[in-house]
């Protein structure tokens, strides 16, 4: 007996993508489901107390008054831009193409009043727009949230050890003040030798340098806020 059958059978393939599109931007509130039952926080369920101690410390008001930009952008205003990136960078995302992955996760979206997060072009076409002297008010952003924190968590060091080293940061380009030096890594490869300043007691970002940026004041600062990210 012979059967037309083929000897493996074919799988259903799986539904792609989500069933339904978002009527609109998702709300956070108290029955907003959240995983936290651990001494650690979970990165995504950790970000409703991240927020709520970033409101609670003015957050909104100290970077809406100290970051200057001409460029109004379309997607979502100024502090939600740099408040997307603060929340990816403490989820584990350190580069902006990775943002899309929890494009559309419901905490994150709630927090920032959106459907989905703009696309990586998007966050590039806002941080070129943002000048040089940027960099220094993310700095001033940085002390003033270290005088709150500390006040807030009642932190008093009598005595404040400063850790400083340095670092390669790989260039994979023709960028202004890269050269060949020391990386062990990438042996040959231009980078950056950035020297970075650390609190040892809280473990706290103070300051960075580096010695082969060139050019006016603006544009080394700019150097190294890139550095930073």
């Amino acid at each position: 007996m012979v059967t037309n059958r083929k000897k493996h059978s074919e799988k259903t393939p799986v539904n792609q993508g989500p069933e339904e599109i978002a009527p609109g931007p998702n709300k956070i509130n108290g029955s907003t489901d959240y995983d936290f039952n651990g001494k650690n926080l979970t990165p995504y369920g950790g970000l409703l107390p991240v927020i709520t101690m970033l409101e609670k410390l003015g957050f909104q008001s100290l970077v809406e008054q100290t970051v200057t930009s001409k460029r109004i952008p379309r997607a979502m205003d100024l502090y939600r831009f740099v408040l997307g990136i603060v929340l990816g960078l403490y989820i584990g995302f350190a580069r902006l193409n990775q943002l899309r992955f929890i494009a559309r996760d419901p905490v994150l979206t709630g927090i920032l009043k959106v459907t989905k997060l703009p696309v990586q072009s998007t966050f590039w076409r806002f941080l070129n727009a943002l000048h040089g002297n940027v960099a220094r008010q993310l700095l001033m952003i940085m002390g003033v949230m270290r005088e709150r924190v500390w006040a807030a968590a009642n932190v008093k060091l009598e005595v404040v050890t400063i850790d400083t080293d340095t670092t390669v940061h790989t260039l994979y380009g023709q960028q202004m003040g890269g050269r060949k030096s020391y990386n062990p890594k990438n042996k040959g490869k231009k980078s950056y030798p950035p020297m970075l300043t650390f609190i040892a007691e809280t473990r706290e970002y103070v300051w960075v340098s580096c010695a082969t940026a060139t050019g006016p004041p603006a544009n080394r600062s700019a150097i190294i806020c890139g550095v930073c990210a």
